[in-house]
């Protein structure tokens, strides 16, 4: 949602050329959080332009309701948030049925503890170090140890989740936020968007800060899909 919708090919070509990860697509209806964004029409059109995989992050209730629209595109993950569930387990069967991946999304007031019954069942969990709905906020204070904390977890349990960070994913809070445990990190407008900001250009200093933070961390065997 970060992108200039007015020349998306040109956003897309660059992402393509860089071999990006995911796209990360935001999903909102006005009424889980207070704002509106992207929707199926919009993964289709991805979808049709490039092979990156989606990943879609449904900030909506009653995700259930429209798993079938966004778990069809190939190699997409699914996240959804686990509190707009009345069954997540039923949900996360239900993404799978359909051919995606599926993730959940810890909202900042959410531990991973409470969640301690679904991750065997998920190949992503994001963790929100915003609160959802909008672009631009700051980083919520605890939630660097929030990621620590998570990935420790997983990693004693011996789960196979990518651990995503979504929220303030800034060329400050990037080395912290790998040190961490992150693996997969959401860039918006305080990294790869920034105003007046080359795309190309901050993809390669994106990475480069990642290297050098990965280099600095000692004693771990997190893989860090670059």
């Amino acid at each position: 949602m970060c992108a200039d919708f007015l020349d998306i090919k040109k956003v897309l070509d660059i992402f393509i050329e860089q071999k990006i990860d995911y796209l990360h697509v935001d999903v909102m209806d006005g009424h889980y959080v207070p704002n509106f964004t992207l929707g199926k029409d919009f993964c289709r059109a991805i979808a049709s332009y490039t092979d990156i995989p989606l990943d879609i992050h449904l900030m909506i209730e009653n995700p259930d309701q429209f798993i079938g629209d966004f778990a069809l595109f190939n190699n997409a993950v699914v996240c959804f948030h686990p509190e707009t569930s009345y069954h997540p387990l039923r949900t996360v069967e239900l993404i799978k049925k359909h051919g995606a991946k599926a993730g959940a999304a810890l909202d900042p007031s959410v531990t991973v503890q409470s969640m301690k019954y679904l991750l065997p069942d998920l190949d992503m969990l994001s963790i929100m170090t915003i609160n959802p709905g909008y672009a631009g906020q700051k980083l919520i204070p605890g939630t660097i140890d929030k990621i620590r904390e998570t990935a420790d977890y997983i990693q004693e349990k011996g789960y196979k989740i990518e651990i995503e960070v979504d929220g303030n994913v800034s060329w400050q809070n990037l080395p912290a936020m790998l040190e961490a445990g992150g693996e997969v990190f959401v860039a918006g407008t305080s990294s790869l968007f920034e105003k007046d900001g080359d795309l190309a250009q901050n993809i390669e200093k994106f990475r480069s800060i990642l290297k050098k933070a990965e280099n600095g961390v000692s004693s771990q065997s997190r893989d860090i899909p670059l």
